[in-house]
């Protein structure tokens, strides 16, 4: 079980990229003991991802591109057109009161964009329903959270079966107290690193984002 001290508060899930998403259930499998769950296609951006929850109200969400959706009409999200390996590209808030958080953050200077609709279509059928604001760019690399409401849905992080635990989640930044000052404005914090960047995705680009699940088997490291 994840021990929430570990656990960014209003964390709903932490996305994962690949170039190859077969591949790194595969891997991630392997290292952990834990298999994860398909969660279904997004049949609008022309994704598909694996989910495997955390225990709590949080969960992680493996995603790649889906080859048997036609081409979506716009760039697919997160740059996975585009990436080369494994990336931790961003993490996911929902606050009680996603409306008034997208508010409270123009306030002090953090615009998330607005909430609009999305969906994904679950592996029996179902079609899944939440709104969602749009993945901040502006060179910040995943560090500052987008916002999801989950409205009358089921939230991955319950429905999911496969479980690992949360050993940390890390922003990498060389500028720690303007981040903190803009997390604190969407009602969440993280533990942050100055140390260089670890990885060699984003080439010594800061801020970057770095994880650690285990699972019966091993540890998992990204």
């Amino acid at each position: 079980m994840t021990d929430s001290r570990l656990v960014p508060p209003l964390l709903d899930h932490i996305v994962v990229t690949t170039p190859d998403l077969d591949g790194l259930v595969e891997e991630f499998a392997a290292a952990t003991g834990v298999r994860p769950e398909k969660g279904g296609s997004h049949e609008k951006l022309g994704t598909r991802n694996y989910l495997v929850s955390f225990g709590t109200d949080s969960y992680l969400e493996l995603l790649g591109i889906d080859h048997d959706l036609p081409e979506p009409a716009q760039a697919r999200p997160f740059g996975v057109d585009n990436i080369t390996s494994t990336t931790v590209s961003t993490w996911v808030l929902h606050p009680e009161d996603a409306d008034a958080t997208v508010i409270a953050g123009r306030e002090s200077g953090i615009d998330v964009g607005d909430l609009a609709p999305a969906s994904r279509r679950k592996p029996d059928g179902e079609l899944l329903s939440w709104r969602l604001t749009p993945p901040l760019g502006g060179g910040m690399n995943g560090a500052i959270p987008f916002l999801i409401d989950w409205q009358d849905s089921v939230s991955p992080a319950v429905s999911t079966r496969a479980r690992v635990t949360l050993d940390s989640f890390t922003i990498h930044t060389d500028n720690p107290d303007a981040l903190r000052m803009s997390l604190a404005a969407l009602g969440t914090q993280a533990d942050m690193c100055c140390l260089e960047c670890p990885c060699g995705e984003c080439r010594g680009e800061l801020p970057c984002l770095g994880l650690a699940v285990s699972g019966p088997a091993g540890t998992w490291t990204i």
